[in-house]
């Protein structure tokens, strides 16, 4: 893979990651290095009450635990993270810790920009408003695949627009990505799937992105090679550490991968379904995938190569195009294998509603970092009617 001459740009991810079972016993001692005396966790109501999660966290933390909020929601919305960072407040918290998958370490990154600069979370939304470092932050993913422990953005739903928006700014890096393997074995065979998908797509459109650079697409390709050969074993065994491991490690890559590099069209896209049918991200994006690669498979050069090899293709001889096209092929039979859709029919998405979510789509800022231009609606509504 080539770069241009006037190459430059800047990589940043969070600055310290932990990692191995059992780690997250260890994270009052990581409380301690940042100075913090009131946490609050941050959580769903199902960890909160169905697990020992929260309970084992709390044992490391002591009389340092100040409250736990449980309000976390799928997609969070505006509302539910002023909540939270409410309740935070009025426990004088001066440290959070995220516990969950990506609706909760949003929620938690969101929590903290409200913690330190007052107001409500969607006075803050956009790129770099931000000027100083937050309440401090760790996050505990208990899901493989959205990497928002590595990523300078958090997304939120306002329900008054019925859209998703995000804040994004590198002070948004949690202090620490505490990964456990343990915290990810109750995962469903779904969940587990689905959430493996978003990170696969996060490190394919990273790989693409306008903004792709060395650093990111060595953490995309190590991503992609862990993926494609550790989530059918995580999904075979549930209880393989080892697998699970290595698909908390590729989802990390994945987040650095796209947080530097950013997303692309495919994201969009499924930010825009999601905000009007709600469902899973991490579906979404295995259900689109395949289908934005062969979109793109003109513009990309010989970087989806690299992917078809790591799904076990053979594209010697062929031409950029054709082992792009072989690459999408094989994708959609990996979403297949790991016993997902490549249809928007089968996940309840109306054909009817299809032009509105291409409208929707050219308003997000993903769209901006395809690797071509895509400015047309009637071109998106022809992608995704192609995988309706």
């Amino acid at each position: 893979m080539s770069y241009d001459a006037d190459l430059s740009f800047v990589f940043a991810h969070t600055p310290k990651v932990v990692f191995g079972a059992r780690a997250a016993d260890s994270v009052g001692d990581l409380v301690t290095e940042l100075g913090g005396q009131r946490t609050v966790i941050v959580t769903d109501a199902f960890l909160a009450g169905q697990t020992d999660l929260v309970k084992r966290l709390g044992k490391s933390l002591g009389d340092r635990l100040a409250g736990v909020f449980s309000g976390v929601i799928p997609d969070p919305t505006a509302p539910s993270v002023d909540e939270g960072a409410a309740f935070a407040r009025e426990r004088g918290a001066d440290l959070l810790i995220s516990l969950g998958g990506g609706s909760a370490i949003d929620t938690g990154k969101a929590m903290a920009v409200v913690l330190t600069e007052g107001g409500k979370i969607l006075e803050h939304e956009g790129y770099h408003a931000l000027t100083r470092r937050l309440t401090p932050h760790i996050a505990v993913p208990t899901t493989a695949g959205t990497g928002s422990e590595m990523t300078l953005v958090t997304v939120i739903t306002d329900p008054a627009r019925g859209q998703k928006t995000f804040v994004g700014s590198h002070f948004l890096h949690p202090d620490v990505a505490l990964l456990d393997p343990t915290f990810t074995t109750g995962m469903p065979a779904r969940l587990t799937a689905a959430t493996g998908m978003d990170a696969m797509s996060h490190a394919v459109e990273a790989l693409i992105s306008t903004l792709r650079q060395p650093l990111s697409d060595a953490a995309a390709l190590q991503a992609i090679e862990l993926i494609a050969t550790h989530l059918p074993r995580a999904l075979a065994q549930p209880d393989d550490l080892h697998a699970r491991g290595q698909m908390l490690l590729a989802a990390c890559l994945a987040g650095t991968a796209f947080s530097n590099a950013m997303v692309s069209l495919n994201h969009a896209m499924a930010h825009s379904l999601g905000a009007l049918h709600h469902v899973h991200h991490g579906t979404l994006n295995a259900a689109l995938l395949p289908h934005t690669m062969r979109f793109f498979a003109a513009d990309v050069g010989d970087r989806f190569t690299r992917v078809a090899s790591a799904l076990g293709g053979a594209t010697r001889g062929l031409g950029d195009e054709a082992a792009a096209r072989q690459a999408a092929d094989l994708m959609q039979a990996f979403v297949h294998r790991v016993g997902l859709t490549t249809r928007l029919g089968e996940l309840g998405v109306p054909a009817e509603s299809l032009p509105q979510v291409a409208e929707l789509s050219l308003s997000d800022g993903s769209i901006i970092y395809s690797p071509r231009p895509v400015m047309d609606p009637a071109e998106i509504e022809a992608l995704l009617r192609q995988a309706h």
